[in-house]
């Protein structure tokens, strides 16, 4: 990954478009928005953004899921976990979740996000498009996390062998406001995501 500054060139323009965001909420039947759910690994963030979209488009509304795991093997498999790279990652996604969005589709974007900042620019960028942003902290304890270490992650972290691992050897800055938060130790998940899918109707 470069370190160099993101610098907007000085020789491209905005091209105007011909439909506005409405008209393609006819065809996406709702309007766009940014459903963001930060917390650590194996919270049950993207468990419940799943079940979000499986039950969205089951109603007929158009949505999506920008899984962090999932953005890695693509888009994002140029980044790491540094600091730099983290930042980076939550940058791309709310790019491209702000872009989905835009065109009228529910985006679910299920990442760790471990940095304030990170996310605080994300929703500005929201605000400043007119894009509905919500989020959503998964804050189920990290004790009951650890104890379901669904991929082996805290395992290797505990042992050595993950460095930079959100919770054991890197930091996680928790919300101090967000949009709402569930915890999957104390609810089902179809209880967090039709608490999830309340905030959108």
């Amino acid at each position: 990954m470069s370190n160099a500054p993101h610098e907007r060139a000085d020789n491209i323009r905005w091209h105007p478009r011909e439909i506005v965001r409405t008209d393609r909420e006819q065809i996406t039947k709702g309007p766009g928005a940014t459903v963001w759910l930060t917390g650590f690994s194996g919270s049950g963030k993207s468990t419940i953004a799943a079940r979000c979209e499986a039950l969205l488009v089951a109603s007929g509304r158009a949505a999506y899921t920008l899984d962090g795991d999932n953005i890695r093997h693509g888009l994002n498999a140029d980044l790491g976990f540094s600091p730099e790279d983290r930042t980076e990652n939550v940058r791309r996604v709310g790019e491209v979740a702000r872009l989905m969005a835009d065109a009228g589709l529910t985006v679910f974007a299920p990442l760790i996000s471990p940095y304030t900042e990170g996310r605080n620019n994300i929703r500005s960028q929201h605000a400043d498009a007119f894009i509905p942003f919500y989020e959503v902290y998964v804050a189920t304890p990290i004790e009951v996390c650890e104890e379901r270490d669904t991929k082996g992650l805290y395992a290797r972290a505990r042992a050595g062998e993950l460095t930079e691992f959100t919770g054991i050897n890197a930091p996680y800055e928790v919300p101090t406001a967000p949009d709402l938060a569930v915890d999957t130790s104390t609810m089902t998940i179809d209880e967090a995501a039709r608490a999830v899918l309340a905030l959108i109707d």
